[in-house]
């Protein structure tokens, strides 16, 4: 199949021909770098131990200009306040996603208000509060007994996936989340969990979990702010091995490109995976000084960074082992073995296998065409703190959600922890899109107020606000019929004052 597996990752059979393309691109990488570091002057050069390491200085913080405070305060003024379960029932009507959650043995059978009783489900699961808050007695569809059957039969990894594709794919729509970005660029977090139960599925760390046991929730985010995929990780392990999981298992519409991370994510292994399969990996790096530049052409003349990129590649084993390094990345595309399998497997032994170090070799080009580019450009720099950031807000909006039970996951099986926490990733989803609908609807209303509304500003816009929804308290499933028709609820009059907020 070596041929097919060319084509779909774009490579070339000869080995020769795809080194010698590497070395042009680092010779004008060096060269670009090299011409401009004179003017650079977040960077500079400082002798360590007899050779040249760069420093890099700190971005600063990014101004709020007036008008992105005034933008942000207008339409959170704008946006109407709504309890939790009417937001997702609310999105159900929008997507129909419901419609994607199907009993494990009864096919495609349905029973009368499912929709009512899936949604109420989602929301006891993503707020960890067990079923009672929701139980109504007198709602056929929010009895115990039929919510009870519902979580044990049609919440699972399989109906989540296929419910959140729906939503990335409305949420692309709209055209404030287009301004955010357009699907080629994502992220990947971790968020940990601590879990006071027994269970071999947890693990311990000294940072994260010094007295008890949890977990990580590996997350991938898009840079129109959607969660396309994310994994339950034992413990608080390093994330490089998981981040390729996130790309090659997602079923979204999306096509990310491009994957930023903390530097818990980086390894010259991953980064040579990441380039055998046509992603670009863009770790943000915590300290330059320790990092190697590489070259191919030990000759070549990359002015004052001759003795920053002097070490050499061994090409001769990338040539030798190129037929492997192609089946590797042909199994991990079409999917005959997990990534993070893969990546334990490459670094499984004190003494690194002969395909590992071939792969780290390659690693070491894209690392450096990477790093000069990561020292070039504090645009670039910045735009990887940016889409991090995203992660970030995402993850507070998590902790929001999930209050109930002190926010520890209490599931004593690896696929319960699964279903539970992709209940939260797919209700944190629904208050995304919900979120930037609502935006869009406010930014239009202004513009046709007559505000003048600036591109910089919307782009800076973000869709994980939550003091308009309520999350606490007992949940009432009833939504405006012109909602469930698809309309948006009104607007709020920014002259009102809403208690929950302090407006």
């Amino acid at each position: 199949m070596r041929g097919q597996v060319c084509r779909t990752l774009g490579r070339n059979t000869d080995p020769q021909a795809e080194l010698a393309l590497l070395g042009q691109q680092l010779m004008t990488a060096y060269h670009l770098t090299a011409t401009n570091f004179a003017t650079n002057m977040a960077v500079r050069l400082e002798p360590i131990d007899g050779h040249d390491r760069p420093v890099i200085t700190a971005l600063d913080k990014l101004d709020e200009p007036l008008s992105l405070r005034t933008l942000r305060k207008e339409t959170q003024r704008l946006v109407p306040p709504v309890d939790l379960a009417e937001l997702v029932l609310e999105i159900h009507a929008l997507t129909g996603f419901a419609d994607a959650f199907t009993h494990m043995s009864e096919g495609g059978s349905r029973t009368a208000d499912l929709s009512l009783s899936v949604c109420a489900v989602l929301v006891a699961e993503a707020c960890n509060i067990g079923l009672e808050p929701l139980v109504q007695a007198a709602i056929p569809a929010l009895t115990r007994d039929r919510l009870a059957w519902v979580q044990q039969n049609y919440i699972r990894h399989e109906t989540l996936t296929r419910a959140n594709a729906r939503l990335v794919a409305v949420q692309a729509g709209i055209p404030i989340a287009k301004a955010w970005g357009g699907g080629e660029v994502a992220s990947a977090d971790g968020m940990r969990f601590v879990v006071p139960v027994r269970t071999i599925n947890a693990g311990g760390s000294p940072k994260h979990f010094p007295r008890e046991r949890g977990l990580t929730w590996y997350n991938g985010i898009s840079d129109q702010n959607m969660g396309f995929n994310a994994l339950v990780i034992p413990g608080a392990l390093r994330d490089a091995p998981y981040v390729l999981n996130l790309l090659l298992e997602q079923q979204t519409h999306l096509q990310p490109q491009e994957v930023m991370t903390d530097t818990a994510g980086y390894s010259d292994t991953v980064f040579g995976l990441f380039w055998l399969l046509g992603y670009q990996f863009s770790p943000r790096l915590a300290d330059l000084k320790d990092m190697r530049f590489w070259r191919i052409d030990p000759e070549a003349d990359y002015r004052v960074l001759n003795d920053l990129g002097r070490h050499t590649i061994a090409t001769k084993v990338v040539v030798a082992y190129w037929d492997e390094l192609l089946r590797l990345a042909g199994s991990l595309k079409m999917g005959s073995v997990p990534a993070d399998v893969v990546v334990r497997w490459l670094h499984g032994d004190k003494r690194p296998r002969s395909l590992a170090r071939v792969v780290g070799e390659l690693g070491r080009i894209a690392k450096t065409l990477y790093l000069l580019a990561y020292l070039d450009d504090d645009a670039y720099r910045r735009r990887i703190l940016i889409q991090l950031n995203k992660g970030e807000r995402r993850h507070s909006l998590a902790r929001v959600i999930y209050h109930g039970q002190r926010g520890e996951v209490r599931q004593r099986y690896r696929q319960g922890q699964e279903d539970q926490l992709g209940a939260l990733g797919f209700v944190l989803n629904c208050v995304v899109l919900w979120n930037t609908r609502y935006l869009d609807a406010a930014v239009n209303h202004l513009t046709t107020q007559g505000q003048e509304v600036h591109p910089e500003d919307l782009a800076r816009l973000s869709p994980f606000t939550h003091r308009h929804i309520n999350v606490l308290g007992r949940y009432s499933f009833a939504v405006p019929e012109a909602v469930q028709r698809g309309a948006l609820r009104p607007l709020r009059d920014p002259t009102t004052i809403d208690e929950r907020e302090g407006l």
